[in-house]
């Protein structure tokens, strides 16, 4: 039976740590996707004698992991949609390059096209017909070896944004073959993790900050463990 990694939950919404290759909805390849997972275990948890009601708020590609929310009302999908779309909702990722950036942190401003037949985006420094401006602010938290930890802050919500403008940079995120990183991961993931999201709660009004740690990987262990040692916050850590 389906055990979703459930990390908050209330009577109006409910967050999940999506895994690597899960699909958030449903596609062309017809695999059974998060959501319709999800809304069994809601109906069996809760003994519904119909379908449990199961809003999308946002999604995660599917080679990425880390926080998915999903709403449990009309009432709170119409309102979370609101948040996200006044930018009241605050995304942070962490991303495991294969290079070190050229700047320990930055903010990096570009327009993206997307190109569906691909399912690909594309970079520009200026505006051109068909692309939008893609915002995010990164630092690099900790560097092992050849690899570095960034922690994004994602401003904009573009197709494929942080892994094109990542490798942009010339640092392609561990794994992600589309954009130019030269080696698969075992489980076909990619080391793209949705970190935290915090907002305003819709209904309580009161601040909800929701936290998911990354699957298990060699790399994201080290990190961790980096991590659970950090004595300040704002100091770049190697080893």
């Amino acid at each position: 039976m389906y055990s979703p990694a459930v990390i908050y939950e209330d009577n109006h919404i409910i967050a999940v740590n999506k895994r690597v290759s899960e699909l958030v909805q449903g596609d062309r390849t017809g695999d059974v996707s998060l959501t319709e997972n999800l809304k069994n275990w809601l109906r069996i948890k809760y003994n519904k004698p119909g379908d449990a009601f199961l809003g999308v708020i946002h999604r995660l590609d599917r080679p990425v992991s880390g926080v998915v929310i999903f709403a449990k009302t009309s009432k709170s999908l119409a309102r979370m949609n609101e948040l996200f779309k006044t930018k009241q909702i605050s995304k942070i990722y962490w991303a495991i390059t294969g290079q070190r950036p050229p700047k320990e942190s930055d903010r990096l401003v570009n327009y993206l096209r997307k190109d569906t037949t691909q399912n690909k985006s594309y970079i520009f420094k200026k505006k051109v017909k068909g692309s939008k401006e893609a915002i995010l602010n990164y630092r690099t938290l900790y560097i092992f070896k050849n690899y570095s930890l960034l922690e994004i802050d994602l401003q904009t919500g573009r197709h494929h944004q942080i892994r094109c403008q990542l490798a942009g940079i010339g640092c392609p995120i561990m794994g992600d073959l589309k954009y130019g990183f030269p080696r698969s991961m075992e489980n076909g993931g990619i080391g793209l993790h949705s970190r935290s999201v915090s907002f305003v709660h819709p209904v309580s009004k009161k601040p909800v900050a929701i936290t998911a740690d990354p699957p298990g990987h060699v790399l994201w262990d080290i990190f961790m463990n980096m991590q659970s040692k950090k004595s300040n916050p704002d100091s770049i850590n190697s080893v």
